[in-house]
Formats: structure tokens, C-alpha cells, sequence
């Protein structure tokens, strides 16, 4: 039975000593900060809380920002008619315009932004895996601090929406979020174990949900007192402090090999080579072995292709009738989002205790597809507070499915793995984007929350995926311990 214990990952203490020396007396002055403590039980896990507190801060902002901008050049100011709460009347005219734009500009600044991260990521990943993590967690936020001021410029001086479309795409050339991202589970792969590989995986998820919880109370209450423009300072400030912490405080955690090269084509091949040939560990499995990488990866790409294309619906759902929320509620909507990190990592804890974590990732996939169904039908404000917290586990299913993409490949393939896996999320980001963006516009007219639906649809694709494979893992080894 494929068990977390067996994982095929770089232990801490093989690491420690095959590398000891170097760590010790590293080869070039970026292995060791300026300051450190080894005191401190945590690594990147500040790197990873501020640059999702930033990016939840900006994230609904930024629709709202749009929703205000079309509706003001469009004339519109339904949202705040005594009627709006009225569920019986038909959407206006106009505003199915000024949410139909909004959705198509979310959609053409992610397309943007997402396109160019795709090529960009799995670069810095596999680089980081010579030139070291410290430099790969740097970049990109000074990239989304730029791209934040952009934004600002856009506000002070209101030019065209289309200019937050450039602000995109600088924060995609120097590798996005998701850039972060990957140097963070990188990072933790280098120095974890395999018992603690899980956890320490779904506590970098619980720090997403911590700093996006924050940050969307924060957001919600601020745009409200003072718009705009205040919050998204608060935005450069805490990219730059990311950079900062990681700067000042990171220790390296491979050695870094000065001579590496960032723009080479080798960084792709050890991606395709990866998924290819099933990697260096797939002579024990053969062509079974090579399907479950593949299907693991399409398990991801699905879970993580619908939560970023549905969040992305979310606010705006939420702006319209019959809700037609202000800031205030569409914070507190975001907090309780983001809070099923925090819970989704005590049900992964728990649930680790008395199940297979094949079957704890079914059981945070049925959570997410009773919200997204609940979701669909939402009218009222307490149905959709009740969505979000019968989402309660939806996170603890993408801890799993990297876990277990981590262990059918060895040890020196770790950082390939790594830069696919963010490779997928850009892309997932891209097709999720471009997918709900789309259907949303276009299906108001007989169901609005058909975009919620028609996710909690494809939600039972990856439960069914992996189900059988838990169960054919568990056929195998009693056959295999039959015949010894």
C-alpha cells in the first residue's frame, strides 16, 4: 500500500549530509543571510504569508476597482438603488454590460499575465535548483510590488483599465505568485522529511489561508473608508518586506552553483525528460508507474484550474443582484474563503490518523463540491455563508496530490517536479481564467451560478481519479504480499 512514510523525497538528514560542508561554508556570498536564527521554527513560511497577504489584499480590489471604473463610464449606479436586494426582479440591462466587461477585462488581464508566466516559471524553478531558492523567492516580489504600482499610477491619474494589463505583465516576467510558490515547496522539500513532508506541505497551505483571511477583512473595511489607493500602498509595502525577510533571513538550502545559467533550454528538458520517461524511479512501476504521474498531475491541474477560475467569480457574484454586496461583506466573504485553509489543515491532521490520504483528498473534494453546488442556488446571504463553510476542507486534497506527485520521483528530480507542478498551476490559472470568465457572461441569462455548477462537475473527475488508483495501489500490494 502506497504509504506517505515511502515517500520518494530528500530526506533532511541526507541532505545535511551530503551537503553539511557546503551549507556550513557556502560557495558564493548569496547561501548565507545577513542574519539568521535557528532558533526560529519557521523558514519561508513569512516569504509565503506576505505575498499571499498582498496578493489576497489586491486580488478583489482590483474587480472592484474595474466594476467602479465601467459602471462609471457606462453611466451605471444600480448597486446602490433601493431595490437591488429585490431577488423577483430581472437583472438590468446595463448591469449585465458593465459584469460582462468586468468579467472579459479579469479574463484578458489574467490571459496576459498567466501566458507569460507560463514560460517564465518553470525556468526559474528548474534554475533554482543550481542557482539556489533565496534568488527565486526574491524576484518575483519585486515584481508584484511593481506591478502594484502600476496600479497606483492607473488610480492617480485614472487612465484606461488596459494599463493594469502591463502591470500583469511585468509581475509575469519576473515569475508571479506562482513563482513564489514553487521556491517555497521547493524549499521545503529540500529540508523536510518523509514523515513531516505532508504536513509541512499543508502548512505552507494554512499560511495562504491565514494572510488571505487578513487581508481580505483588512481590504474590505479599508477600500470602504479610504478606496483605493491606500490599500495598494499597503501592497507595495509588503512585497517589498517578503524581499526583504528572504534577503536578511533565508538561509540557502542547496548549494548554489555559480556558473548556472538562467536563459538555457536545459531547465525545459529536465521538465519534459521528467514526464517523459516517469522519471528515475519508474523501473520499479513501468508504464503503471508513468500513468499515475500523468494522472496525479491532471488531478492537480483540474482541482486548482476550478478554484482559481471560480474564485475569480466570486466578487463579482457577490457585486450584482440580488446580493449586491459592499466592501465590508465582500471582505468578510474573502475571509471566510480563505479560512478553510486554516480548517482544511486540522482535517488533514486528523483525518491522516484514520485514512489513507487518497481518501482524505475525496473527502475535501466532496466538501468543495457541496459549496460550489450550494453556491450555485445562492440567493441570499446566509446561503452563501453556508457555501463557504461547507467548504470547509476544500484545501486538504492539493497537500495530497503534491505529496504524492513528490514521491514517484527520486530525489535529484525534486526541482524539476517542482517547476512542472508550477508550470501546471500557470497553466491552470490561464485555462481556469479563461474558461469561468467566459461561461459566467455567457450563462447569466438562465442560471447565474452555472459557473459554480459546472465546477462541482469537474470536481467529481479528480475524486474519481484518484478513488480508483487508491484502490488499484491496494489491490497490487495485497497481490504482491499473496505471492511472497
Amino acid at each position: 500500500m502506497e504509504e506517505l512514510d515511502t515517500a520518494a523525497i530528500l530526506p533532511a538528514d541526507v541532505l545535511n549530509d551530503d551537503h553539511k560542508e557546503e551549507e556550513d561554508e557556502p560557495t558564493t556570498g548569496s547561501g548565507r543571510p545577513p542574519f539568521s536564527c535557528s532558533l526560529l521554527p519557521v523558514t519561508v513560511e513569512p516569504v509565503l504569508f506576505l505575498s499571499m497577504f498582498s496578493l489576497a489584499l489586491q486580488a478583489p480590489l482590483s474587480t472592484q476597482y474595474l466594476w467602479d471604473r465601467i459602471s462609471e463610464d457606462l453611466g451605471y449606479n444600480g448597486s446602490k438603488r433601493a431595490g437591488c436586494s429585490n431577488s423577483s426582479a430581472a437583472p438590468e440591462p446595463l448591469q449585465t454590460e458593465v459584469e460582462t466587461l468586468t468579467a472579459h477585462w479579469n479574463l484578458y488581464i489574467s490571459l496576459g499575465a498567466f501566458s507569460v508566466g507560463l514560460l517564465v516559471v518553470p525556468l526559474l524553478g528548474s534554475w533554482s535548483d543550481l542557482a539556489g531558492r533565496r534568488r527565486v523567492l526574491i524576484l518575483p516580489n519585486l515584481g508584484l510590488a511593481v506591478q502594484a504600482v502600476v496600479y497606483l499610477v492607473v488610480m492617480y491619474l485614472k487612465l484606461p483599465v488596459v494599463y493594469f494589463l502591463v502591470g500583469r505583465l511585468i509581475s509575469g516576467l519576473s515569475g508571479d505568485f506562482n513563482a513564489i510558490l514553487a521556491g517555497c515547496f521547493a524549499y521545503v522539500a529540500d529540508t523536510s522529511d518523509r514523515r513531516s513532508r505532508t504536513i509541512r506541505v499543508a502548512v505552507l497551505e494554512a499560511c495562504l489561508g491565514l494572510s488571505g483571511m487578513l487581508a481580505s477583512i483588512i481590504g474590505g473595511q479599508w477600500r470602504r473608508a479610504q478606496g483605493y489607493i491606500n490599500p495598494f500602498w499597503l501592497v507595495v509595502a509588503t512585497n517589498l518586506a517578503s524581499a526583504l525577510y528572504v534577503y536578511l533571513f533565508v538561509r540557502e538550502s542547496v548549494v548554489p552553483d555559480p556558473s548556472a545559467k538562467l536563459f538555457t533550454s536545459r531547465h525545459y528538458k529536465a521538465v519534459w525528460h521528467l514526464f517523459s520517461t516517469g522519471g528515475s524511479t519508474n523501473e520499479a512501476g513501468g508504464r503503471y508507474h508513468r500513468c499515475k504521474l500523468w494522472l496525479y498531475t491532471l488531478c492537480f491541474f483540474l482541482v486548482v484550474g476550478v478554484h482559481s477560475g471560480s474564485r475569480e467569480l466570486y466578487v463579482l457574484y457577490e457585486l450584482s443582484s440580488p446580493l449586491c454586496w459592499g466592501p465590508a461583506l465582500i471582505g468578510y466573504g474573502s475571509a471566510a474563503y480563505h479560512l478553510a485553509y486554516l480548517s482544511s489543515l486540522l482535517g488533514l491532521k486528523i483525518m491522516q490518523c484514520c485514512m489513507e490520504d487518497s481518501w482524505v483528498a475525496i473527502v475535501g473534494l466532496t466538501s468543495n463540491i457541496i459549496g460550489l453546488v450550494v453556491f450555485s442556488i445562492a440567493d441570499t446571504t446566509q446561503l452563501i455563508f453556508t457555501g463557504y463553510g461547507l467548504s470547509f476542507l476544500f484545501v486538504a486534497m492539493t497537500p495530497v496530490i503534491r505529496s504524492k506527485l513528490s514521491k514517484l520521483v527520486g530525489p535529484s528530480e525534486q526541482g524539476a517536479l517542482f517547476a512542472s507542478v508550477a508550470c501546471v498551476e500557470s497553466l491552470c490559472y490561464l485555462v481556469g481564467s479563461g474558461v469561468f470568465n467566459s461561461v459566467y457572461p455567457a450563462t447569466l441569462y438562465f442560471m447565474k451560478g452555472f459557473s459554480f455548477l459546472l465546477a462541482a462537475i469537474i470536481l467529481l473527475i479528480p475524486a474519481g481519479i484518484i478513488g480508483t488508483l487508491q484502490c488499484l495501489d491496494q489491490r497490487r500490494d495485497h497481490r504482491d504480499s499473496t505471492s511472497c
